[in-house]
């Protein structure tokens, strides 16, 4: 089946019409930009992931790098997708003129994210993860360091990671045991082991830039002591050219369950005592610089996932459009034509749901992007300041809820493909099995649900929610037409449910109820979760519902503008009242989990 990434029709209405993009052009930062450009760069985006991406996503899942103890083997389609890319210039595109990059708006470059995402999430992580890396380079490393490494890995010659956790220590960064020796040259020598290093080693680039968490020794215990290194994996010389290998080792790779065109390496560092790490900005500031990096991995982890469903969906829209299995009533005498399976009920409920999630997902997750290009570009430097307020709020979200449904999309992808979906000749299994590490990646959905109760909701006293609030009451009183308003009036019981739970929420923080309230943070971030997405469907709807009133529409465009408003009536009418469960459990404190005790699994 050829099916487009993305459909044209989706992202000119999530850019266009839903958050109106091109009005960034009015802005000094992008006005050398207009639609005209935006549609280029996106076109472009297409072409590379469609040709280049697209083709081997099968392929490289099947066939995943290897390691004979001296190199790492991969397909060679991975390598000249990666060039593509590179020469491309959209690893810097983000970045402003003078650093060699396009200014191009966050919301864009998203935009074509998700192009790759679509095509082949596990070729995407290596151009993906450099732009993070340099990113953080960028933003706290010295001038040195920065003219030494950044344009190299914005021009793809070199790669970059960040290497975090370590076999004892996941989540728990306090506790790493890597270490950074200070030498009497005033330089530095790392000793430790890192895992699950996304693209930790392979042949792409001349050579990779490791961001490595260690603590120096001495170091204050805890998060206070972290600091942030950069670790080349071959040195440079005082010219700035590759030199020695520097004493990182390969210990293996990790075989997982999807990304696995995707390096997972376990990285030894110093175990012959010449590790040479470069500290980046001050000691024991490492985390707060790190943080830069997991935000943005956070945001993009979110998006991948909405792009690995909506593709999932994709398929099985097309797929249901075409295979014929049983009859429909009244035709449904064994003389009758068989139907396509998209005519029976429980299918359509079924793609219904995928479609409620994947597209509100990317409306989301666009909405964040849009934050972040306020965040640097807006005049006002108080809605700046607010801009980056809400972001803090939302960003548990933007991460935790499309790696949730993107993958319960994918199932049901699976679902309707019937036998043939479990089979590797379909692509929505492997869609599921990608998709399935985004709930643990940058952190597990659990502890976005604990970062989101516990610090983004009283954050400069919940300026983020009240932002929120007043944001959502501005949309809901400019909804026209009779499908969007009877939706606010569903959703409208529910936001003040969850505002009466702040202050109980607020108490039994403080109280000997915290353990029951931390066991239970998942319910407010379902809660809250929920109502921001119905909040984003009720905005979707509200903008088609006011297209439809044009009365020279092809009738595409209305079978698209009418798709939007049932996907926005099935997410308010069926999802969303799902949390009643979970406000029922905040508002009791219910101690079902917080009591259960070790010995009586």
């Amino acid at each position: 089946m050829n099916i487009e990434l993305i459909k044209e029709k989706e992202l000119h209405f999530q850019l266009y019409e839903v958050l109106d993009t091109e009005t960034l052009c009015q802005r000094e930062h992008f006005s050398e930009h207009n639609k005209e450009t935006f549609d280029a760069v996106l076109a472009t985006a297409n072409k590379i992931a469609t040709e280049k991406f697209a083709p081997h996503n099968a392929k490289a899942d099947a066939n995943e790098p290897t390691f004979d103890g001296e190199k790492v083997s991969m397909i060679s389609e991975v390598k000249v997708a990666f060039d593509a890319y590179a020469e491309s210039g959209l690893m810097a595109a983000r970045y402003d003129f003078a650093e060699g990059g396009m200014q191009l708006p966050e919301t864009i470059m998203t935009a074509s994210a998700g192009y790759f995402m679509a095509a082949n999430p596990s070729s995407t992580g290596y151009p993906f993860l450099t732009t993070a890396a340099s990113n953080v380079i960028r933003n706290f490393a010295s001038e040195k360091i920065k003219a030494a490494f950044m344009p190299r890995m914005l021009s793809g010659e070199f790669t970059g990671t960040m290497a975090l956790t370590e076999p004892h220590a996941g989540s728990s960064l306090a506790d790493i045991h890597t270490t950074a020796y200070k030498t009497e040259n005033g330089e530095y020598r790392l000793k430790g082991n890192k895992m699950y290093i996304s693209g930790g080693d392979h042949e792409l680039s001349k050579n990779i830039v490791h961001l490595v968490l260690a603590k120096i020794q001495g170091a204050p215990p805890g998060v206070k002591g972290i600091s942030l290194f950069v670790v080349p994996k071959f040195r440079l010389d005082e010219d700035g050219n590759i030199a020695d290998r520097n004493d990182v080792a390969l210990a293996g790779l990790i075989h997982k369950l999807g990304y696995r065109g995707t390096t997972s390496t376990v990285l030894n560092f110093g175990e012959k005592d010449d590790c040479h790490g470069y500290l980046v900005g001050e000691e024991h500031q490492g985390l707060r610089y790190m943080f830069l990096m997991m935000n943005e991995a956070r945001l993009g982890v979110g998006f991948g996932a909405a792009m690995i469903g909506y593709r999932g969906y994709q398929f099985s829209l097309a797929y249901a459009k075409e295979r014929t299995q049983g009859r429909v009533a009244p035709n449904n005498k064994p003389t009758d034509k068989p139907a396509t399976i998209i005519q029976h009920g429980d299918v359509k409920r079924m793609l219904l749901a995928q479609k409620s999630y994947v597209e509100g997902a990317m409306a989301l997750c666009f909405y964040a992007a849009r934050l972040v290009d306020d965040i640097h570009t807006h005049e006002d430097q108080a809605a700046r300041a607010d801009a980056a307020e809400l972001l803090d709020l939302l960003t548990p979200v933007v991460k935790a809820w499309p790696s949730e449904y993107g993958p319960k999309a994918n199932d049901l992808a699976i679902q309707v493909l019937g036998g043939a979906g479990y089979t590797r000749e379909y692509p929505v299994e492997q869609c599921w099995r990608d998709n399935r590490l985004n709930p643990i990646h940058e952190g597990t959905n659990g502890i976005q649900a604990l970062d989101l109760l516990t610090r983004k909701l009283w954050q400069a006293n919940g300026a983020g929610l009240k932002q929120l609030q007043s944001i959502m009451l501005k949309d809901f009183a400019q909804v026209e037409g009779q499908v969007s308003q009877a939706l606010v009036t569903e959703l409208s019981p529910y936001i003040k449910q969850m505002s009466a739970l702040i202050p109980g929420l607020a108490q039994g923080l403080a109280s000997d109820k915290q353990a029951v309230l931390l066991a239970n943070a998942s319910c407010f971030l379902n809660v809250f979760g929920q109502i921001v997405m119905s909040w984003l469907w009720i905005r979707q709807a509200n903008v088609a519902e006011n297209a439809l009133t044009s009365s020279n529409l092809s009738a595409e465009d209305r079978d698209f503008y009418q798709g939007k408003l049932q996907a926005a009536k099935y997410f308010v009418h069926w999802e969303l009242p799902t949390i009643a469960r979970d406000i029922r459990l905040l508002s009791e404190l219910e101690d079902t989990c917080a009591a259960m005790q070790e010995a009586w699994f």
